[in-house]
């Protein structure tokens, strides 16, 4: 685990295999960003180099130099945030976070990083350590091990280094850089390595030593608890489903949220089976569950005093003998029963059974969180999530939060006229319909209960089928493969909350 300090020196005076600044896109090309503290030399230098490499200062650009005269380290690495908006607003904290994440991916191997935080304050502080340890992560898989290894350490230079609430920040920024690792790991794990079996066994393994309680429910359990959506999907597997729950209960917590994630750790498309291009990437379908477990690890390191119960619903959707056919209809876990039309809309029926299990608690809200539906990727592409939701405020609320963590969401409406679209002749309801991102959220508010007031409970969806996977070159502090979007949304919902 690549670890963070902070430090008030200056960057010319603190040695380091590397010396990362970022720079901003002027008039001319790349510029320094303000907040150096380099001298004159040192920043003519710069300049020049920077100028005969023609550097924009654009996202994403990467320029490494050597022998620069005035600094302690042997290379130094400005890092490209882009064009500040306005004179006086300077970066946004994503800009930031993008920029030096950016730097710390492709400097895999060192031991020390050091950088400068373009700026004085408490929050360009914050986003520096952010960015540089999402950015500092590398592939590893329980069969090859590390791809390669990953920056060992991280220093912060900022005049705010001795700041009590940077310090407090710095804390948070540790646990989601911890969390987004581990979510990552999680995707990144081969399919005959991670199935629902092996997915529980390493959360429980996780949960030791934490303040999280993890209770697993195999086939039999399932069974008796009426999970149909669940046996439905991983009947078709000789690797057969679980329920994962997580429970976080600090002594003062005045509220309740539940998670409810999507695990398929495979998804073949069932009897609908995928075309051979669209079926490569989905390990990943498991992406939804792997950040609620990570988020909610985050939540328990934190301290954070609201109550957190978290279901995992994991199946691995394949072809054997018990595969649910178009036409079975089954019963989720409280009554409903549902039609089935489409194998490969499994997601939602395991969600399903999560949904109303969460329900039965009364939580004060509820958020689900899946790689749902192919419609999510056409209209957003693959950097921002849809949203859904029962609750205006909450929807509000949950975007805001999303677009503040990094992680774009935009919100979709429940159209009225696409409920009765959902009705079945021989089940409750149909399992999969037309406008596939709003149809897939009535169908899973069909199954969020009323809470304490007699009122449904509030509750949101969060469709992550485009940014949970990174099938193209790394960019920002997003690396190739599982990304981890979602957990910095879900813990920024429980810091609301609490």
């Amino acid at each position: 685990m690549t670890t963070l300090t902070l430090s008030d020196s200056t960057a010319s005076e603190i040695k380091g295999d590397a010396l990362v600044l970022v720079s901003v896109r002027a008039d001319k090309g790349a510029a320094l960003a303000p907040g150096h503290g380099l001298g004159g030399e040192t920043v003519a230098h710069l300049d020049s180099a920077l100028s005969t490499l023609k550097a924009k200062g654009n996202a994403d650009e990467v320029i490494k130099l050597v022998a620069v005269p005035g600094v302690a380290a042997a290379l130094v690495v400005v890092t490209g945030a882009g064009k500040v908006a306005t004179k006086d607003a300077g970066l946004s904290a994503e800009a930031i976070r993008r920029a030096v994440g950016s730097a710390t991916r492709q400097l895999s191997g060192l031991a020390k990083v050091v950088l400068r935080a373009p700026g004085d304050s408490v929050a360009e502080a914050t986003a520096t350590a952010e960015g540089a340890l999402f950015g500092a992560y590398t592939i590893t898989s329980v069969a090859a091990g590390p791809a390669s290894a990953p920056v060992k350490s991280l220093t912060v230079l900022t005049p705010a280094a001795s700041d009590r609430h940077l310090r407090a920040a710095i804390k948070r920024a540790v646990a989601l850089g911890k969390a987004m690792s581990e979510a990552r790991d999680l995707v990144n794990q081969a399919p005959n390595e991670l199935y629902p079996e092996t997915f529980a066994e390493q959360i429980k393994k996780r949960s030791v030593g934490s303040d999280v309680k993890v209770t697993v429910l195999d086939e039999s359990a399932l069974a008796k608890g009426a999970f149909g959506g669940h046996l439905s999907v991983g009947n078709g597997s000789a690797r057969g489903p679980r329920l994962v729950t997580l429970r976080y209960t600090p002594d003062k917590a005045r509220k309740h949220v539940a998670f409810v994630g999507k695990g398929i750790t495979f998804d073949s498309g069932g009897l609908a089976i995928k075309p051979t291009k669209s079926m490569t990437s989905m390990k990943c379908d498991m992406a939804g569950a792997a950040a609620v477990a990570s988020a909610v690890f985050a939540i328990a390191d934190l301290g954070l005093p609201v109550e957190i119960t978290a279901h995992l619903c994991l199946a691995e959707n394949m072809l054997g003998p018990g595969a649910c056919r178009p036409g079975d209809v089954i019963t989720i876990r409280g009554g409903k029963t549902v039609e089935i039309n489409n194998p490969d809309a499994e997601g939602r029926m395991v969600l399903a059974d999560g949904l109303a299990l969460a329900s039965e608690k009364k939580p004060d809200l509820i958020i689900d969180i899946a790689t749902l539906t192919g419609a999510a990727v056409m209209a957003l592409g693959h950097r921002t999530a849809a949203l859904l939701s029962n609750d205006d405020d909450l929807r509000t609320s949950i975007k805001n939060i999303g677009d503040a963590a990094g992680e774009p969401l935009w919100p979709f409406p429940l159209l009225e006229e696409i409920r009765p679209t959902l009705d079945s002749a021989v089940a409750d309801l149909l399992q999969s319909g037309p406008i596939g991102v709003i149809y897939a959220g009535w169908f899973l508010g069909e199954f969020v209960g009323l809470g304490k007031n007699g009122q449904p409970i509030p509750w949101a969806h969060l469709d992550i089928a485009g940014p949970a996977f990174n099938d193209d070159a790394p960019w920002g502090y997003t690396p190739k493969q599982g990304t981890g979007f979602g957990i910095r949304t879900l813990v920024g919902i429980a810091e609301a909350q609490a």
